[in-house]
């Protein structure tokens, strides 16, 4: 479970506690219902947070999914290969790196909060973007907030040393997360495909 995940959850389970509280100098029947229906709601957030180990597969200059969703786009053109991946409420949100290499660039964009499957989220929307630089040429990811997501989290720091699969920050609720590749990859994933956070083959790097 992330620890942001905690951040949430803490204030439901001391308002259910409050709840029974009062329920046990009033007895008001209403009181307990409400405590366990903030109870609930604490459990449920907590499960956008949850941050289940992933098998990062072996191999070189593998390129691994940065986030757990659905692959909404597909795009090539003379200067790199971009992948977006969509990640809904019911995804895990914590995100991975996805290749080993040295983080060189961080940088926040305030932006909007449009529905993060629309192409035009991935230049209006807020987001966090990440360079990482690899033996064979840059790769980016870019960190979308979406409609619900309003935080963007990102743990990594500049001239850092990363490896593939390393988790590195999360999108709170449905979000969205762009990958930049260079041109010559070779990808191994298609459009509509659904894909797993640090585990899920992208392609490789050329």
């Amino acid at each position: 479970m992330a620890k942001e995940g905690l951040i949430v959850f803490f204030p439901f389970f001391f308002l259910a506690i409050l709840l029974f509280y009062l329920f046990s100098r009033s007895f008001n029947i209403n009181f307990v219902y409400l405590s366990v229906i903030s109870f609930a709601i604490g459990c449920i957030l907590m499960l956008f947070f949850r941050d289940p180990e992933r098998k990062i597969p072996d191999g070189d200059n593998l390129i691994v999914s940065p986030a757990d969703g659905k692959i909404v786009n597909i795009e090539k053109n003379n200067s790199r290969v971009v992948v977006s991946i969509f990640l809904s409420i019911f995804n895990v949100h914590i995100n991975r790196i996805p290749v080993t290499g040295r983080v060189t660039r961080l940088a926040y964009k305030p932006g909007k909060f449009f529905a993060a499957f629309k192409k035009s989220a991935s230049e209006l929307n807020e987001r966090f973007e990440i360079e990482i630089e690899t033996d064979r040429g840059p790769v980016v990811v870019h960190q979308i907030a979406g409609v619900l997501a309003r935080r963007v989290v990102c743990r990594l720091k500049k001239e850092q040393s990363v490896k593939i699969g390393d988790r590195f920050g999360l999108i709170r609720f449905g979000s969205r997360v762009d990958l930049f590749l260079p041109v010559s990859s070779q990808l191994q994933v298609k459009k509509g495909q659904k894909v797993k956070g640090g585990e899920t083959i992208i392609g490789r790097l050329t």
